[in-house]
């Protein structure tokens, strides 16, 4: 069990998978499909330089939330600007911005949109002169206007969208194939191969940005990792990847996934995936020193690491037997918390998708996976996720 292809020789063509194993993960494709082409991105260095430019043109600082004034324009009678301490022109809030300050002044949002700019501004005011938070931390820019990006609590921890990217440039580069990480291929569901050299264009890409966030998805598939062998006898392949994300603006935590896969379709949802790992980092005072020491190197951890150990656990829970009989493998399920009727559809998985009933620890890991993805309910998909990933511990 072994790098099916050395370092420094990647493989040349498409090679076969099995994606029945292991959990579907659907988080990139709903990214994917929600992407307009231009928060859609061909390289790590053009995402870089947009995140980086609009950075540089912003300003932060904190301020008295009465010392903010709300206006609402004659000469555009739609729209709000707000005047802060130690600028000429006033800022115009965007709508992400406008929806944080109410939540902080405790105003509805959805209805204030709802009324003409004037009331809303009268009601805005009132929030703010009222707020008992006192202080508020404004995150400015200006690009052609000045506009407001952000209103969070004094003690917000930013960390910016390009310092994220930054660090996954370290040891992806462009994020295009100059390095052994890149915007993943593609499986043809006719042969069931998967190609990891597909072109990167705006239909491909898995490297996203738009105002109010990144989010990277990269993989290593052209080093395709051999963890045993399936049932007929061909390799059981898979490959490293890993997705991250971040809101400078505050509408979403930083984070970083990652974890072992066999495919990637065309609509981006990942398949056959093993060993799913995550961090994530709450804006809050210290998120800036917690992203330097914990989120960084883990990346970087993951990036440069062996998949010996992921082999290893792999080829335990194959050779670990913990049941024998029917009513071993009944209560080898009963007494780890499956209900009668789950515990039947496991072992009944197994025997229609691999020919034999459940008897390694691998077995039940699969068996149970495997019904997880026929589970309607997300809430349901993912607690029986989870007990696979117990299950699959316990070889380590």
């Amino acid at each position: 069990m072994n790098m099916l292809a050395p370092v420094g020789r990647p493989v040349s063509a498409p090679y076969k998978v099995d994606i029945s194993r292991g959990q579907n993960v659907s988080r990139v494709s709903s990214e994917w499909f929600s992407r307009p082409d231009d928060e859609r991105f061909l390289s790590l260095d053009s995402l870089y330089d947009r995140v980086r430019s609009r950075a540089e043109g912003a300003t932060t600082r904190v301020v008295e939330s009465r010392a903010v004034r709300v206006e609402a324009r004659s000469d555009d009678p739609e729209r709000l600007t707000l005047h802060v301490p130690d600028r000429a022109e006033p800022v115009a809030p965007t709508n992400w911005s406008f929806g944080q300050l109410c939540s902080l002044v405790g105003a509805p949002a959805s209805y204030l949109r709802t009324l003409p700019a004037a009331l809303a501004g009268i009601n805005m005011q009132h929030g703010l002169i009222a707020h008992r938070g006192e202080q508020v931390k404004l995150l400015e820019t200006s690009d052609g206007r000045a506009e407001l990006r952000a209103v969070t609590g004094p003690d917000y921890g930013r960390i910016w969208d390009h310092e994220l990217v930054a660090a996954v440039m370290r040891i992806a580069g462009n994020g295009t194939g100059d390095t052994r990480w890149k915007v993943p291929g593609v499986l043809d569901w006719s042969t069931m191969h998967y190609n990891p050299h597909v072109y990167v264009s705006r239909d491909t890409t898995t490297l996203y940005a738009s105002d109010r966030d990144v989010f990277l998805f990269l993989v290593d598939d052209t080093h395709p990792i051999e963890a045993g062998k399936l049932p007929n006898g061909d390799p059981d392949l898979y490959f490293r990847g890993f997705y991250c994300w971040n809101s400078e603006v505050g509408s979403k935590t930083l984070g970083i996934a990652t974890f072992y896969l066999r495919a990637v379709c065309m609509n981006r949802n990942l398949w056959g995936v093993e060993n799913f790992e995550e961090i994530n980092i709450r804006h809050s005072k210290f998120a800036a020193n917690r992203f330097a020491h914990q989120a960084e190197p883990a990346l970087a951890h993951f990036a440069d690491s062996s998949p010996a150990q992921f082999i290893s656990g792999i080829k335990t829970a194959r050779e670990r037997i913990v049941a024998r009989t029917d009513e071993d493998r009944s209560a080898f399920l009963r007494n780890r918390g499956f209900s009668k009727a789950d515990a039947g559809k496991v072992i009944a998985t197994v025997l229609a998708e691999e020919g034999h009933a459940p008897e390694s620890l691998y077995d039940f890991v699969q068996g149970v996976t495997a019904v997880a993805r026929g589970k309607a309910h997300q809430d349901d998909r993912l607690d029986l996720e989870g007990r696979a990933r117990k299950l699959l511990e316990r070889a380590n």
